[in-house]
């Protein structure tokens, strides 16, 4: 049977000063890195087969601080994009095979903010109307000015996932995703078949992990949110 783990990325610093951040390469807070540490000691004992994350530092992070846990879990390869081919040039051996795979994408990066990246979301209720601002962070198809909206996000984390997750799911392995709220919502609302309307009310707190089984036929069997 297969798993899939999905985890929001511990508390970043600009959540902590409540800003959008969206493609801002910004680090954990302190408060993110002891939740990074505490999603992976829920699972410290489990095997996983393969990882995969954003390429920004927030999520990665956190993937590592679960993988620095994980009892099971002796070393790791990060796979980069392809095209990047001085990083994936070496003669692999059979010692690889025991190695975690860690895949690092864009496409499961967070929603891009555009002209709001970096403002204090008080001060952008200020400056364009409450109202607004709540179009903008709640909608799923009205994008900020110069930025994505979460359809624009699913467009890519969506195919991403059919075509690089899924298949290792159909392997029968567990999988561990940790990325962003808006990009890992995209991700529910394909496998859960949520609506537009829906989505909205759900939310990925950071560093909570979101666990999901499935046959062999790709059938949701399970499904359970690791909070306490």
């Amino acid at each position: 049977m297969a798993k899939l783990y999905l985890l929001r990325h511990g508390q970043s610093i600009w959540n902590l000063q409540n800003r959008f951040t969206g493609w801002v390469d910004i680090s954990l807070s302190e408060n993110g890195k002891a939740e990074a540490k505490k999603a992976g000691l829920k699972i410290a004992s489990e095997k996983i087969d393969v990882a995969f994350t954003s390429t920004l530092t927030r999520a990665q992070q956190t993937l590592f601080s679960v993988l620095e846990a994980n009892t099971p879990c002796k070393g790791y390869t990060i796979m980069r994009d392809p095209s990047l081919s001085r990083y994936m040039e070496y003669k692999a051996s059979k010692e690889d095979e025991e190695t975690l795979k860690v895949y690092v994408n864009e496409a499961l990066n967070e929603r891009d903010y555009g002209k709001l990246k970096g403002m204090n979301k008080d001060s952008a209720r200020e400056q364009f109307g409450e109202e607004q601002v709540k179009i903008w962070r709640r909608s799923f198809d009205v994008p900020p000015p110069e930025g994505e909206s979460l359809k624009d996000t699913a467009a890519r984390s969506v195919p991403y996932f059919k075509e690089n997750i899924v298949k290792e799911l159909k392997a029968g392995k567990t999988v561990l995703v940790v990325a962003h709220g808006n990009s890992l919502r995209s991700l529910v609302m394909h496998i859960e078949n949520m609506t537009s309307e829906q989505i909205l009310e759900f939310e990925m707190k950071t560093g909570v992990l979101h666990m999901y089984s499935f046959d062999e036929n790709m059938k949701m069997t399970e499904k359970a949110i690791l909070d306490e």
